[in-house]
C-alpha cells in the first residue's frame, strides 16, 4: 500500500493578509484557455456574490463576457453594449463558467473554515495559464493523420475580505461640537 501526500499547491501571488483571504485553485483542467481567461477577467475586482450571479446569468444566456484580448472569431452582438465589449463582441462560454463557478464555490467553502464572511469576500486575484495540450489524433484522406490538441489551462484565485466601510456620524453644529468638548 502506498500513501500519496499531496504537497501545498503553489500560488504565483500571496494575498496581502492571509487572516482575511481564501484561495482555491484548479490544475490541468479540460477547458479552453481562452475562453476561460476572459471569464476570470470579467469577474476580477467583483463580490464573490455578484461574480456567481452574473456567471449563472451567462450560463443561463441572460448576461455575456466580453471578449477583449481573444476577440479574432467572435460576432457581435446587442449584450456587447451593455458591457462596452470592442466591437460588441461578446460570447457565452458555458463550460468555462461551470468550471470558475465551481472554483468560486471552493473558495467560500475555504472561506466558511476559516470563519470569513462569503458576502464580504471580493476577487483581489484570479490568473488563467496554459496547461500542456493534450493530444488526439485525427483521420485524414490518403492515409494521413493531423493533430486534434485540446487546450486545457490552470486557474488560480484569491477572494479576500473587505472591510464595511462604517458611516461617519453627522454633525449637528459648531456649538454642539463645543459644547461636548467642554
Amino acid at each position: 500500500v502506498r500513501l500519496y501526500i499531496m504537497g501545498k499547491a503553489k500560488y504565483s501571488k500571496e494575498a496581502d493578509n492571509p487572516e482575511k483571504s481564501c484561495r482555491a485553485k484548479g490544475s490541468y483542467l479540460r477547458v479552453h484557455f481562452k475562453n476561460t481567461y476572459e471569464v476570470a477577467m470579467a469577474i476580477k475586482g467583483m463580490n464573490l456574490r455578484k461574480a456567481q450571479r452574473y456567471l449563472n446569468d451567462v450560463v443561463d444566456k441572460k448576461q455575456a463576457i466580453a471578449f477583449r484580448v481573444f476577440n479574432g472569431g467572435p460576432g457581435r452582438h446587442a449584450q456587447g453594449k451593455n458591457l462596452k465589449a470592442p466591437g460588441g463582441q461578446v460570447r457565452w462560454p458555458q463550460k468555462s463558467c461551470r468550471f470558475v463557478l465551481d472554483l468560486l464555490r471552493n473558495a467560500e467553502s475555504n472561506a466558511d473554515v476559516k470563519g470569513l464572511s462569503p458576502e464580504a469576500l471580493e476577487v483581489t486575484h484570479i490568473q488563467v495559464n496554459r496547461a500542456p495540450k493534450q493530444r488526439r489524433r485525427s483521420y485524414r484522406a490518403h492515409g494521413r493523420i493531423n493533430p486534434y490538441m485540446s487546450s486545457p489551462s490552470h486557474i488560480e484565485m484569491i477572494l479576500t475580505e473587505k472591510d464595511v466601510p462604517v458611516a461617519r456620524p453627522s454633525r449637528k453644529s459648531k456649538a454642539s461640537a463645543k459644547a461636548i468638548a467642554e
